[in-house]
């Protein structure tokens, strides 16, 4: 059993407040039994100290709490409830925020990698397309160089007496069909 000095010791509370939670619905309706008053001070048992714990620990209190808690002199401050009601509201504005940002890095890092894969690509692809040029500008000059070896021996045959003449006739009977 404990005092109620060493309960708001606890949880960070004056005495004052701990007793005026106390003496509030529905909080008093559930320490019924739990609390004595031993040698002028009242101890509150291991269940009621939970409860009592449990009220200050609350994160959004009824609207009854509410206007409890607002009220000064019997007169009720609807600002804090408006504040209160605000706050909420900003809270939740400011969770999904937080979510739509955690989204999008989550995409962000996703396109970055997307990215430097296709940078890699490219490079690989690059140097691919230097290569087949490479080999293409070697293949048309071993072209070339055949070609012009061609013409060059078919010059030298043109030079020679006989073979001119012969190449003619194998030209023409080759269309006309003679042997």
């Amino acid at each position: 059993m404990k005092t109620i000095r060493q309960i708001a010791d606890e949880i960070g509370v004056s005495k004052q407040a701990v007793f005026k939670k106390i003496k509030r619905e529905p909080l008093s309706t559930s320490l019924q039994g739990l609390t004595t008053t031993v040698d002028g001070r009242l101890m509150v048992e291991v269940d009621g100290e939970k409860l009592i714990k449990q009220a200050f620990s609350e994160i959004t209190p009824s609207t009854t709490d509410n206007q409890l808690t607002g009220a000064v002199d019997g007169l009720v401050d609807g600002a804090s409830t408006k504040n209160e009601e605000k706050m909420a509201a900003v809270d939740g504005v400011i969770s999904v925020l937080q979510a739509t940002i955690d989204t999008l890095q989550g995409q962000l890092e996703v396109k970055d990698r997307q990215i430097e894969q296709q940078a890699q690509t490219i490079t690989r692809l690059t140097d691919a397309l230097a290569a087949a040029q490479q080999t293409a500008a070697a293949a048309q000059a071993l072209h070339a160089g055949t070609i012009q070896q061609q013409f060059l021996n078919s010059d030298d045959n043109m030079d020679q007496p006989g073979k001119g003449v012969q190449s003619k006739q194998n030209w023409f009977d080759r269309i006309f069909r003679r042997q």
